[in-house]
């Protein structure tokens, strides 16, 4: 299955986080692409919830493992999808991760995609190693990088960033999350994180790299992700949904970078 659409010059997008992730993809697929959203996070896998994919079940056929379906054209793979319960742990050490990760790769019947989109668990650990390895060739477009406003949380994206730089994985930017919060009364911003070192305008100016965003906190987005719904059906009128569809829409202008953003984190 990856040589299949390694030959067929398909587009690889590494999501990479450095805190707890949670998102809702479906918006990227009113560009009618036929979007693959793979989960290495091993350990905690949170897609199945937040895509409204729990109790699903992966079927296996001749041609591999089937992926789960959110819409016709959006196919999610997890290894929560294997676990008997969300509650299970899942105890590995890296050669299983790793032989998991090559599985999804390689059994998982993805069919003709256009974006393989990567979610990966926080760190620089066996599964941004793994991902990074077995896609090597196959032209990865690049990693976006999540980060919040406080110094605590960029010293640990520097460490990531350097980590792509060291693995010669392209870096498509950096998004700001839980930039501030917006009054729904009043509409005045609150700085809840107090960016006391520049935040990442400053991190990225100095390092050279596009900011693609400030996404404002707003706890409907955890409240849609609890109930596996999509926040910007739920709540377009919110100025976090604002922030999502300006990152996505400047991202998707560019054919020649051949990227979407889908990956919002939280602590």
């Amino acid at each position: 299955m990856y040589r299949y659409r390694r030959e067929l010059g398909k587009k690889y997008w590494y999501s990479y986080s450095v805190l707890k992730k949670w998102y809702r993809c479906i918006p990227i697929c009113l560009f009618l692409f036929q979007v693959a959203l793979l989960d290495v996070d091993i350990c905690g896998p949170s897609i199945p919830r937040i895509m409204g994919l729990e109790g699903e079940q992966v079927h296996q056929s001749g041609s591999g493992w089937s992926p789960v379906y959110v819409e016709d054209n959006l196919a999610v793979m997890s290894i929560g999808f294997l676990l008997s319960s969300p509650d299970d742990a899942v105890i590995w050490r890296g050669p299983k991760k790793n032989g998991m990760i090559k599985q999804f790769l390689r059994d998982v019947d993805w069919g003709e995609v256009d974006y393989l989109i990567v979610d990966t668990p926080p760190g620089t650990s066996d599964e941004h190693l793994s991902i990074v390895q077995y896609l090597s060739g196959a032209g990865i477009d690049g990693a976006v990088i999540i980060t919040t406003p406080q110094e605590v949380s960029l010293q640990d994206v520097r460490k990531e960033i350097r980590f792509c730089k060291k693995v010669k994985l392209p870096i498509i930017g950096v998004i700001e999350n839980m930039s501030g919060f917006v009054c729904p009364k009043c509409k005045n911003t609150s700085q809840i994180f107090p960016p006391t070192t520049g935040g990442a305008q400053r991190m990225c100016e100095e390092l050279n790299l596009p900011l693609l965003g400030r996404v404002p906190l707003d706890p409907r987005i955890g409240k849609s992700c609890d109930e596996g719904k999509s926040f910007l059906t739920e709540v377009p009128e919110s100025p976090a949904a604002v922030a999502y569809q300006s990152i996505v829409q400047s991202k998707s202008s560019k054919p020649q970078q051949a990227s979407l953003f889908i990956h919002l984190p939280h602590a």
